[in-house]
């Protein structure tokens, strides 16, 4: 079971690190700012989302997930936030 378990978490790092990328590569290519705002925010939350899922499941312990699960909710909280912020502007 703890190998199943380690499978998916590389899994999941692979899947959240290549979101990120996308959103990288989003950034530097999209011309406009608005599909920059959505290539900055959207992959990367998500990304973000996927590594911390992955890292809960590879260590297996509650104090792991009491800091993870702030974590996502803040990066949840400020990143649409701001990318509405900036977009109005």
């Amino acid at each position: 079971m703890n190998a199943v378990l380690d499978v998916v978490a590389v899994v999941l790092v692979l899947i959240g690190a290549v979101l990120c990328l996308i959103a990288a590569i989003g950034v530097l290519r999209f011309k406009d700012v608005p599909t920059r705002l959505h290539a900055a925010t959207k992959p990367q939350v998500l990304g973000l989302m996927l590594i911390c899922l992955a890292i809960a499941l590879s260590l297996r312990s509650w104090p792991v997930v009491a800091f993870v699960v702030p974590v996502v909710l803040i990066q949840l909280a400020t990143a649409p936030l701001s990318a509405h912020i900036v977009g109005r502007q």
